[in-house]
């Protein structure tokens, strides 16, 4: 199953959309983490198995720092999307990347396709 918290800024429809599809989704708001530090998020997250999904380049760069192998992270460059758009980009993005966040990655997400880091920060792999 694949398990998701979606960050601040994220629209909390996608989870419902999501969970319908037969994922494990939160919204940082639905757990009591809505103004919670980056850094208390990816504990949070990794303590409970999920990949985090956010707009934020913080998450990616604290990762990078601390050599962690956990969690994923999945970074949005994409701003504004509706929560069915949302739901619908995170299951493009899982079909094609999926194998390496469950082993450990960060994944950039734009308009372009999809940049993907192995955590640690070390080998990177791109798919259009």
């Amino acid at each position: 199953m694949i398990k998701i918290l979606l960050d601040q800024g994220l629209p909390r429809s996608a989870a419902e959309l999501l969970i319908q599809q037969g994922w494990d989704a939160l919204h940082v708001g639905d757990v009591g983490l809505a103004t919670a530090s980056d850094q208390t998020i990816l504990k949070h997250a990794e303590q409970q198995g999920s990949t985090v999904v956010t707009l934020d380049a913080d998450f990616h760069a604290l990762l990078a720092v601390s050599g962690a192998s956990a969690p994923s992270v999945v970074r949005l460059r994409i701003e504004g999307l509706k929560g069915n758009e949302l739901a619908a980009l995170l299951i493009r993005v899982w079909e094609r990347a999926g194998a390496a966040l469950a082993r450990g990655a960060i994944a950039t997400v734009t308009p372009a396709g999809i940049r993907i880091k192995e955590l640690p920060i070390g080998q990177s792999l791109t798919q259009g």
